[in-house]
């Protein structure tokens, strides 16, 4: 699991450092081919980082063994405090304090999307004692089924975009947030969105996969895990590079820059939703690659443990470190095949950004971790 967060760590930091080179503009903007090519390698290799953290947390925390209530005080204290000092850091960073400050009253501040999580989080922490007796109980073969169920709905996404006929159809919501047009399937209708597989989607079958892999999969052989591993992650990858690669050659119809409002981008990124079958298997395949590999060793204790130990303030802080860093390459270097690398400027920057970024926000959250009593309420 330490193994785990700290790669995941890395890939949140590679799906950032890569946006800027399709999200600009008016929202969505894709400069040349060769950039849509990266933009979609590298996402699509690190789009499966949010669901490996899901997939560690359950593995560590489910089912529940404390009381609900000191359960949730103790998941409260490791994860509210950092999250409110940090909200409050980039509402004082990024944008209007004062409209920054009203918009955390009821979300996340938008200048700091990743913060998103944290409310997905939690809400999987309140769900996880009310399905703990269930998860003590449950069989291979019952928990099985609710996998493949689960597996079934990361299809539905591209469902709706077959029937729909339009990949790119988008409404607004009261928000003003773009939304997919919904199709409406299996009971969903225009006044109700909880169709038959409502309950079944998103992150709640990452959690049931941290469960089969704690209870089930405890005695796979490295080499079987990666038997299993190694073709459901390269069949996820498949379907998430070419499905973003596809829709952005398409709406660019080989005429480069190709760019519009942000439902455009959002179009794109369906492949890469975290519900669709692509990061789906994907995350399946990083699991079982991570599985069985050892943890003694001086480089595990000196610096994968307390990499992973202070993950999460890595998480929370590493947007104010990669926004400087992705800003100073792209101005020393230019951007697209006009850039001073040509055709490899994109690249290099995508993979420049990421590293320094972690390397710099791993020293800082391990080093605050570290100062006494002050630390874990920092970065967790």
């Amino acid at each position: 699991m330490d193994w785990m967060r700290v790669s995941a760590c890395f890939l949140v930091m590679l799906v950032h450092s890569t946006e800027p080179f399709y999200l600009g503009g008016d929202g969505s903007l894709v400069l040349t081919a060769s950039d849509a090519f990266w933009a979609s390698l590298f996402d699509s290799l690190a789009r499966a980082c949010v669901p490996v953290f899901v997939v560690a947390s359950s593995y560590l925390q489910f089912p529940v063994h404390y009381e609900t209530g000191e359960f949730l005080r103790r998941r409260a204290l490791r994860i509210l405090i950092p999250f409110a000092i940090w909200s409050v850091v980039y509402a004082l960073a990024w944008g209007e304090p004062v409209q920054n400050f009203r918009d955390l009253l009821l979300n996340f501040n938008y200048a700091a999307g990743h913060l998103w999580f944290v409310y997905m989080i939690i809400g999987l922490y309140i769900l996880m004692p009310l399905l703990s007796p269930w998860a003590e109980k449950v069989g291979e073969k019952e928990l099985r089924g609710y996998l493949l169920l689960c597996l079934f709905t990361s299809f539905i996404p591209f469902i709706r975009e077959w029937f729909a006929g339009d990949s790119a159809a988008f409404i607004y919501g009261p928000s003003g947030i773009p939304m997919p047009a919904r199709y409406p399937l299996w009971g969903e209708a225009s006044w109700n969105d909880f169709g038959l597989f409502y309950y079944f989607s998103g992150f709640i079958g990452y959690m049931l996969l941290g469960l089969y892999i704690r209870k089930f999969l405890g005695n796979t052989s490295r080499r079987d895990a990666l038997g299993m591993g190694i073709p459901c992650w390269i069949a996820g990858f498949a379907i998430s590079f070419w499905g973003f690669l596809s829709r952005v050659s398409a709406s660019a119809g080989g005429v480069y820059p190709v760019g519009g409002d942000v439902s455009l981008a959002a179009g794109w990124e369906t492949p890469w939703a975290f519900n669709s079958a692509g990061v789906v298997l994907m995350t399946v395949g990083w699991v079982l690659f991570f599985k069985g590999i050892g943890s003694v060793s001086a480089f595990y204790e000196k610096v994968v443990l307390p990499v992973s130990k202070a993950s999460y303030g890595m998480y929370l802080c590493h947007m104010l470190f990669l926004a400087f860093f992705s800003g100073l390459f792209r101005n020393l270097w230019g951007v697209g095949d006009q850039g001073v690398l040509g055709a490899c400027t994109t690249p290099v920057q995508i993979l420049l950004t990421a590293v320094c970024s972690y390397v710099c926000v791993a020293v800082f959250s391990v080093l605050v971790q570290r100062i006494p009593k002050l630390g874990r309420w920092i970065v967790g």
